[in-house]
Formats: C-alpha cells, structure tokens, sequence
C-alpha cells in the first residue's frame, strides 16, 4: 500500500514539474525579452520549485554541501538523473552547459538555454565547442558563468561504473580555468529511467576546485579519484552500498 502511494505522489510530481516548467517560462518570457539576465531569476525559480516540490510530495528533500562556486570555471559534475542537475542550477548563478545541438529548436527549454549561454555542438564534436569557446572569449561575447559538464558523458546509475571521457580533460587545458568537482547521490532516490521517486535526502556536494594548468592525464586521475570516491560515500550515507 505504501509503495504504490509512493508510485501515485511520484507520478503527481512529475506532471506537475513539468507543467510548472512551463508556466515558469510563460511567466519570465516577458521580463527575459527585456533583460537577457532575467533567464537566470527563471531557472533558478524553476529549480527551486522543483527542489520544494520533491520535498512535499515525494519527500525527497536535497542538500547542497561544500563551497558554491560563483566565479568563471569549469564544474565536473557526476551525473546520475535530472535531478542532479536541478541541484546545481538551482545553486550557482549563472549555470551553463555544452549541449546537442537538436535541442536549441526544443520548445522552450531550447530558447531558455540559449539565453544563458549555454553551447550547442553536433553530437561527438566537442572540439568544434572548445574553438567556438575560445573565440567567444577572445572576441570579448562569451557570457561569464560556471560551466557544467559530465565528464563520464552520460547519466550513470548509482552504484555502477562508466570511464571519464578525455574530453572534459581537453575542455579544462584549453580554457584554462579552475575546476571544482561535484559529487552526488541523487540516483539512489531519484533513477534513471522509471517514475518512482523515494523519499531520503539527495545530495550534491561542490569539492575543493583544482587550479588551472594540470596536464590534462593528472587531471583526468584526480577528478575520477575525487568525484567517484566522493559520490560513494554520500551514496553510502543514503543507505546503498555501490559497487566495489
């Protein structure tokens, strides 16, 4: 009886996150066609009724832990379902991602994301993303903010192991920015695929930033060290024990 009101409240919930994203956006369209920045306020509205939401219904409260970065840097973030995202949105100013280049023509979310810099790129042409950056910076229009990128490349469910791509490694040596690690233990209550929600409390934890200029194999090693040994044991704070 109790799992299926669980089923019931997790399917209320997401109904209603996504139709909150949509009035969210009907409500700020007006004040972002006046001010670029009022994309931000949206966003970061959105997310944190997102984040309320999760708490009333499904009693999935979240947490942020560590430092919030708010200056220009690169943010590695483990990645295990959208709600690892809405964390980090919901946390630093002005958050921006690389982004297949499909979904800038996706209703609303598409327009949004442009307004907050973020990149669209062909799938599998990072590279031609990193040029586009350095010219953005180096013409003086590359909108400042934290940018999030998920070195593993895809959601990993909790518990299971995926390599880090070199990508992100590449990402860091060439914009030469500081990058703060993010861990988290979100999948064990929030998966990737289904609708079940479960209640407990969903973590994102911002790890002490690395300074720009490592090369690119040490920095590949230490944020696979940090972040996988971080995630572990938040995930194991959760009650689940990941895979040794």
């Amino acid at each position: 009886m109790r799992l299926a009101l669980q089923y019931a409240l997790s399917v209320i919930f997401i109904f209603q996150m996504y139709l909150a994203m949509l009035v969210f956006a009907i409500v700020y369209t007006p004040l972002v066609l006046l001010r670029r920045d009022a994309a931000f306020d949206a966003v970061h509205a959105y997310t944190r009724w997102v984040r309320a939401s999760a708490a009333f219904l499904v009693g999935l409260r979240s947490e942020i832990r560590g430092e919030v970065p708010t200056d220009e840097v690169l943010i590695a973030a483990k990645h295990q379902s959208f709600f690892d995202i809405i964390l980090i949105v919901s946390a630093v100013p002005r958050p921006k991602f690389i982004m297949k280049k499909e979904l800038k023509w996706a209703p609303i979310l598409g327009w949004y994301a442009l307004k907050i810099g973020c990149i669209p790129v062909d799938r599998g042409k990072r590279a031609q993303a990193v040029k586009q950056m350095m010219a953005q910076v180096r013409a003086g229009t590359a909108q400042p903010g934290q940018l999030i990128i998920y070195p593993q490349g895809t959601r990993v469910a909790a518990g299971a192991k995926k390599p880090y791509k070199v990508g992100v490694g590449v990402l860091y040596s060439q914009l030469g920015q500081d990058c703060v690690p993010a861990a988290t233990n979100v999948g064990v209550f929030w998966p990737r695929h289904g609708v079940l929600r479960k209640p407990g409390l969903a973590v994102v934890e911002f790890l002490p930033r690395i300074g720009a200029g490592l090369g690119v194999d040490a920095f590949m090693e230490r944020i696979e060290t940090e972040i996988e040994t971080a995630s572990d044991r938040l995930m194991r704070e959760a009650g689940f024990e990941p895979e040794a």
